[in-house]
């Protein structure tokens, strides 16, 4: 296992365990709002907190982006200079769900080097389910192997989704009707990275998701990419970094999906 995926694993456990420690009393728990449906807590900033502090105890030339704390700069990296080696961080994706005692929620960390996602784990403290990947090396859940699933017929296909509308009713958008009609069933789990991680699992046949930020992508999308899976934007080009908006999907369900999007 390549040494910088080592270290945030480290970190991430870290975090996991502050998480699974404030999730046992909920009740004292300070939550703010950020904006409307959006909440942070306590928790999600010490979580992030510890990430960096053990990424930047073993690597203190990288740079970090956060959801919570922003950006950090590297050593001598100028405030228009791109960083060689960034970190980004979602210390806890899903808090809504977490505040609520719904165990659905997750930590992301990812490394991009020269631009490019090398190294990815998506850590679920609930489930203790810890998703690896390193580029050109696989994806894997706990030491085991994982690709996409084998699903043929979109007809069949669950999806995760986070587009506009609700968790019950994510087709209120015109745009987005025949996408999520025309498939088995779609899903609203509350946390992109966790949609993401079971799209390269194989729990989910494909994702769509808009307007999502760096944090909840950048992980994610190494994962499925190293199980076999294919990641867009809605062009069908690789600009999802930048736009937020991201289609994933197994090679066979990817230019169907497209395909509705573009009806």
């Amino acid at each position: 296992m390549h040494p910088m995926l080592n270290t945030a694993i480290k970190a991430a456990r870290r975090a996991g365990t502050i998480i699974n420690r404030a999730s046992l009393d909920l009740e004292r728990l300070q939550v703010a709002r950020k904006g409307p449906k959006d909440y942070v807590t306590e928790v999600d900033r010490a979580a992030e907190e510890a990430i960096i502090d053990v990424l930047r105890t073993a690597y203190p030339d990288h740079g970090f982006l956060g959801e919570e704390t922003g950006t950090h700069l590297a050593a001598e990296q100028g405030a228009d200079e791109p960083a060689a080696f960034q970190w980004i961080i979602d210390p806890l994706d899903g808090t809504t769900n977490f505040i609520h005692g719904l165990p659905v929620y997750a930590i992301s960390i990812a490394l991009v080097q020269h631009g490019q996602v090398t190294q990815a784990v998506i850590y679920d403290p609930n489930r203790n389910e810890l998703f690896t990947a390193s580029r050109g090396g696989g994806a894997f859940l706990n030491d085991r192997r994982i690709r996409v699933s084998g699903q043929l017929r979109y007809h069949d296909a669950l999806l995760g989704a986070h587009v506009p509308g609700s968790a019950s009713a994510p087709t209120t958008d015109v745009k987005f009707h025949k996408l999520l009609s025309e498939c088995a069933a779609a899903r609203r789990l509350g946390s992109t990275v966790l949609d993401l991680a079971y799209v390269a699992a194989g729990r989910l046949d494909g994702f769509c998701g808009v307007k999502l930020k760096p944090w909840d992508l950048a992980a994610g999308s190494l994962l499925i990419l190293e199980s076999g899976g294919l990641v867009a934007d809605f062009e069908g080009e690789q600009g999802w970094m930048k736009s937020g908006d991201l289609l994933a999907a197994t090679p066979k369900l990817f230019p169907q999906m497209l395909g509705y999007l573009h009806e």
